[in-house]
């Protein structure tokens, strides 16, 4: 089933806090669930489908729905990490194509900031899991999993530090423009390279913020798109993949984006050339540089020059990326902030970003998500997504 034009996003919301030490995970759920109401002109009895992840407490859907108050016929809980929140979109376009649901709820929240999680201790998954007996007695941490990934790319394509840094710094032109943003000090190429060491080759400023907060998004009928006070963003492709360890052919130097973007770029009936503005994962700088080369924006192993010399700052380079600042510098909400790069996308269409940042004219936009581990396991999701002409 083809998903180009079968559903519209008519609703985007990002939770203004960065610490919520006084609020639990569903209180940011429900504070995203009123904000994307909000923004779209619809009320709580207008949503008849719900799509939350593993960040939503108890068992996601069920308590979620329940402390919302929710009268829903369709419900979705896939779980594919930081790439979960744009499966949702597909997910809901999906359902609502199939007459599932008119009106599909979105909501991610998190509070890792305030419980004192990051990128630097041992995973902590259920012994049930199938890789578990094999690597954890190793002690696999985020950050090791993808200077391992960022290593291979050095070692393989001549990518250099310099090169990975002009990532940060792109995102820090664009987070001195948010107000929300964790980091908004504009950074320089050598100053990422002086950040102390996490995991060799990747340096503390090549990894993203660590933030509590949260978002929402709602997926609706293109008529219903139609009838609402806002700008019109239709869904035009999508796709998505899960790169495993592939019978043990391990091969670091592409993602699970080598798969999902092709398949979105094909529903949706549109080149890489033609995308405006990209809202790319950016939990660490070689996500984003690998992303962007699996996507087709350049040839693999030319990730390292596509990126330097500010190629992704908006009014100066080539392809605008991220400018909300991304997971470099605004924030990461939980273990699955894809959900951000949607809503960034859809201020980009929506002509709303700021107007230092803001892509003229802006009528095509991608937003890519990465969940698990760039050096094992992940799953990726792509999205593209279209103003509607009025």
């Amino acid at each position: 089933m083809t998903l180009k034009n079968k559903a519209c996003i008519a609703g985007a919301y990002e939770h203004p806090t960065r610490k919520a030490p006084d609020k639990t995970v569903a209180q940011l759920h429900a504070e995203c669930a009123k904000g994307v109401l909000a923004d779209a002109g619809l009320s709580l009895h207008d949503v008849d489908g719900y799509f939350c992840a593993g960040d939503a407490p108890g068992m996601g859907a069920n308590n979620m729905a329940d402390y919302l108050n929710l009268k829903v016929r369709h419900v979705d809980s896939t779980d594919t990490g930081g790439s979960s929140y744009l499966i949702h979109v597909a997910h809901a376009a999906q359902a609502i194509a199939l007459g599932k649901c008119d009106v599909a709820l979105i909501t991610l929240a998190g509070r890792p900031r305030s419980e004192g999680s990051s990128g630097l201790a041992p995973r902590i998954v259920s012994a049930a899991t199938p890789d578990v007996p094999w690597e954890a007695p190793f002690g696999p941490v985020t950050v090791n999993m993808y200077a391992l990934a960022a290593a291979r790319h050095m070692y393989e394509f001549g990518t250099t530090a310099d090169q990975l840094a002009w990532i940060k710094v792109a995102a820090s032109v664009h987070a001195q423009y948010n107000p929300h943003a964790m980091l908004r000090d504009v950074v320089s190429v050598q100053e990422v390279l002086d950040s102390p060491m996490i995991s060799d080759p990747l340096h503390k400023l090549d990894c993203c913020v660590v933030s509590d907060g949260g978002g929402a998004l709602l997926v609706v009928r293109p008529e219903i798109a139609r009838s609402l006070k806002r700008p019109v963003i239709n869904l035009l492709g999508a796709g998505e993949y899960i790169k495993g360890q592939l019978g043990g052919k391990v091969d670091l130097s592409w993602s699970g984006a080598a798969v999902s973007g092709p398949r979105a770029f094909q529903e949706a009936g549109v080149k890489p050339a033609d995308i405006q503005y990209a809202s790319i994962y950016d939990s660490f700088t070689i996500t984003v540089l690998m992303q962007l080369e699996d996507l087709g924006f350049c040839k693999k192993g030319e990730g390292g020059k596509f990126v330097a010399d500010g190629n992704l700052i908006s009014g100066v380079g080539k392809l605008p990326f991220n400018t909300d600042g991304g997971g470099l510098c605004n924030n990461h909400p939980a273990n699955r902030g894809g959900i951000t790069k949607v809503i960034e996308a859809v201020r980009q269409l929506r002509g709303e970003a700021h107007p230092k940042v803001q892509v003229p004219n802006c009528t095509l936009a991608l937003a890519q998500g990465m969940g698990g581990l760039l050096g094992s396991r992940h799953g990726s999701a792509t999205l593209i997504m279209e103003r509607a002409s009025t």
